[in-house]
């Protein structure tokens, strides 16, 4: 694993040789893979896909930085508490060990079981297409899983969750990375979105504390609940603990339910102090590329707005590590 501050690119579920063979043009050391379609399996991944997968990566000169997210249909029975999760537990934990016994050192996940994630698109700088939230859109949203799921209820399925991942992820060497609620807050189909705070995120740090917990920080979305202040305070807190995995690097426009996802740098956050806050908390993962606008003639994963982005990180890590 590598121990300096990096920018990889975050590839989609579908990702082909052809996208390895853009994250190599771009100069990236290595890609992070959403939830992968190369991978089978209706209930857990198992070892000898995933050995597969890297070496897949690593036949175009890449690593593996990390997994983002198994499918809903792997454990939301556990998010939710719902029966049949010790079931769907066993899976997970089986997927962490086979992970872990591939090579791959990082598995994120997310806490939000509710699917929505943004309630409309519009155009932003030059035309270029942006996501938008407005939390009233979402508010009349009917009962997803067919009743309310509180606040109490979802620390208690968290913590039935990771006091069991965690001792099988330290096992298997592999950190479990927890990507925030996005959008963060509000309760959505009746699901309480309990990690959407920097007070939920340091509770969340010490129900086991272990080097295998970890924050999977995502700019944008510590920017959705607070702005720049907000973002600076998380990674001055998480990051000298250890505790940043990897970044998401974007930003928005607004907060507090009513935002707009824009180009870095023109949202929020003053993303040069940002990456200088990352660089003096002693940050050496990786940074990716997030929910980039859909620039003029980006389709489906958007490889042009993915380029601008990544260069953009590129040349925004290379003036701060070499000025300061």
């Amino acid at each position: 694993m590598a121990d300096h501050m990096r920018v990889a690119i975050g590839l989609p579920s579908d990702a082909t040789d052809e996208h390895l063979v853009f994250a190599k043009q771009l100069g990236c050391e290595g890609v992070v893979l959403a939830t992968p379609a190369r991978l089978p399996g209706e209930r857990r991944w198992e070892y000898e896909d995933l050995v597969q997968l890297r070496e897949w990566v690593e036949s175009y000169g890449l690593r593996i930085e990390a997994i983002q997210n198994m499918p809903h249909a792997f454990w939301n029975k556990v998010r939710l508490g719902l029966p049949g999760r010790d079931e769907e537990l066993e899976n997970v934990l089986a997927t962490i060990r086979n992970v872990g016994r591939a090579g791959i050192p990082v598995l994120a996940y997310n806490f939000r079981p509710d699917p929505l994630y943004r309630t409309g698109r519009k155009p932003g700088r030059g035309g270029a297409i942006v996501t938008t939230f407005d939390i009233e859109l979402a508010q009349d949203r009917p009962l997803t899983f067919g009743r309310v799921f509180t606040a109490e209820e979802m620390w208690a399925n968290y913590e039935y969750f990771i006091k069991a991942a965690i001792p099988v992820a330290e096992e298997a060497g592999v950190r479990l990375a927890l990507h925030p609620d996005d959008p963060p807050g509000f309760d959505i189909g009746g699901v309480a979105r309990i990690f959407s705070s920097f007070e939920a995120f340091e509770r969340a740090s010490h129900i086991v504390e272990s080097p295998s917990w970890g924050l999977l920080f995502c700019v944008g979305c510590w920017s959705e609940m607070g702005g720049h202040d907000y973002v600076l305070r998380g990674i001055r807190h998480f990051g000298p603990r250890g505790q940043i995995v990897y970044v998401h690097f974007r930003d928005v426009q607004g907060t507090d339910g009513h935002f707009a996802e824009c180009f870095i740098g023109e949202g929020n956050v003053r993303v040069t102090e940002v990456m200088r806050a990352l660089k003096e908390v002693g940050f050496t993962g990786c940074l990716i590329d997030d929910h980039v606008p859909h620039m003029v003639g980006d389709t489906g994963w958007a490889p042009r707005g993915r380029a601008y982005s990544t260069g953009y990180l590129m040349g925004l890590l290379r003036a701060v590590l070499d000025l300061t």
